[in-house]
C-alpha cells in the first residue's frame, strides 16, 4: 500500500513552537514515526516535510492513503489545519483522522463544552472572554484557569494561568493580550484534583478499542508550581514542567473509567471523529470528573498520551501507528492485501 505520510513543515516557521520554529525535539520524535511505519514491509511510505510540494504530489501522485499526521497546519498555521484534508476530500484521496467539519467544531473549546453539556457529559464552569473585551476580567469562576478559545499546544497557557482573584485575572489577561493580540479567551473553572486522557482507536461502524486511561503525575514538581500541562511542559525543556512531569496508568474505580470511556465514545460519535481521538478530563474538588478537551488528531509522537495508554495494553509504538492506518484503510473501504 502507497502512503503519503504528511507532518508539520519542517523548514517553515511555526509561531507556536520554542524560537518560532521546529526543534531538536520535534525532529527525534518524526524519526522515531518514520523508523516505525518503515519497519512494516507491506507498507510503501513517503514522508513530507516541505509543505510547498504537498498540494502537486498529491494531484500527480497516486497514493492508496494520506496519513495526516499534520497538526500544526497548513505551512504551520494553525488555523489552515483543516485545509489539508479539505484538498484532500476535492481530489477523492482517502487520509487517516478527522474530516474539516470535525476540526472546526473541536478547535473551539467553548462550543465543544456546550455539546458535551447537551450530552449529559459534565463539564467545568467557564466564563467566554471576547477579545475585544480584554483584559477586562469577568466575576467569577474562581479560581479559574485561563486559556485560548481556539489553540493547540497549550499555547497561553503558562505557569501562572491559574488565577484566585479578578486582580491576578487581570493581570495575566494583559499578558495574554500582548502575546496572543485578538485571541477569545476562556476563565474556566479550575479542577484541582487527577487529571485523566481516554484514547480510543477505530470507528462506529468496526467498533471503537479504548485505551487503558493515563493520569498526569505532578508528584514531582517544585512546591508553589500549579500543576497544569502549561506551555512550559511542551516546549521549555529545562523547565519543571518537562522534566518533572510524568504519565502513568490512572488508577480509577471500575465503574468510573467505564463511565469516561462511555462519554468519549459519545462524543466521538456526535463529533464525528475518525480512527482515532484523545479525550482529557480532570477531576474536580467535589470529586466530579469533567470534561477538559476533545484531541481530533491526537498528538502522533512516541512520547505522546496516546502512546503512553497504548503501552500500558502491551502495544508497542508502531503498532499503535498500524492500527491508526488500518481503522482508515477499513472506513475508506480500501483493499487489504495479504
Amino acid at each position: 500500500m502507497k502512503l503519503l505520510v504528511v507532518t508539520g513543515d519542517h523548514g517553515a516557521p511555526d509561531a507556536d513552537k520554542r524560537g518560532g520554529r521546529y526543534n531538536e525535539e520535534d525532529l527525534t520524535a518524526h524519526r522515531a514515526m518514520v523508523e516505525a511505519l518503515s519497519s512494516f514491509g507491506d507498507l510503501d511510505c513517503t514522508f513530507l516535510t516541505d509543505h510547498g510540494a504537498l498540494l502537486d504530489l498529491v494531484r500527480t501522485t497516486h497514493f492508496d492513503l494520506v496519513v495526516n499526521f499534520c497538526d500544526t497546519g497548513f505551512k504551520n498555521r494553525i488555523t489552515l489545519e483543516l485545509n489539508i484534508p479539505a484538498y484532500l476530500e476535492l481530489l477523492g484521496i482517502p487520509y487517516t483522522g478527522a474530516p474539516p467539519a470535525t476540526m472546526v467544531l473541536c478547535y473551539d473549546k467553548a462550543v465543544v463544552r456546550m455539546l458535551a453539556g447537551s450530552l449529559g457529559i459534565p463539564v467545568p464552569r467557564e466564563a467566554f472572554l471576547p477579545a475585544a473585551r480584554l483584559p477586562t476580567p469577568p466575576d467569577g469562576p474562581y479560581p479559574g484557569l485561563i486559556k485560548p478559545n481556539r489553540a493547540d499546544g497549550s499555547l497561553g497557557i503558562t505557569k501562572d494561568a491559574v488565577v484566585g482573584t479578578p486582580a491576578q485575572a487581570r493581570a495575566y489577561l494583559e499578558w495574554f493580550q500582548r502575546e496572543l493580540p485578538g485571541r477569545d479567551a476562556l476563565l474556566q473553572e479550575y479542577l484541582d484534583g487527577s487529571e485523566y486522557g481516554v484514547g480510543l482507536i477505530g470507528n462506529d461502524e468496526y467498533g471503537l478499542q479504548a485505551l487503558p486511561p493515563l493520569e498526569v503525575d505532578y508528584s514531582c514538581l517544585p512546591a508553589g508550581l500549579n500543576p497544569i500541562l502549561s506551555y512550559e511542559s511542551k516546549a521549555i525543556p529545562n523547565s519543571p514542567y518537562w522534566t518533572d512531569i510524568k504519565f502513568r496508568r490512572a488508577s480509577l474505580d471500575p465503574d468510573e473509567e467505564m463511565q469516561l470511556f462511555e462519554y468519549a465514545k459519545r462524543l466521538f460519535t456526535r463529533l464525528g471523529l475518525r480512527d482515532y481521538g484523545r479525550f482529557d478530563y480532570r477531576r474536580g474538588g467535589d470529586g466530579e470528573i469533567k470534561l477538559m478537551e476533545v484531541n481530533p488528531n491526537p498528538a502522533w509522537s512516541n512520547d505522546g498520551k496516546l502512546a503512553f495508554m497504548a503501552s500500558f495494553a502491551g502495544i508497542e509504538y508502531r503498532q499503535l501507528l498500524r492500527r491508526i492506518v488500518d481503522a482508515a484503510v477499513r472506513r475508506a473501504g480500501l483493499p487489504v492485501r495479504p
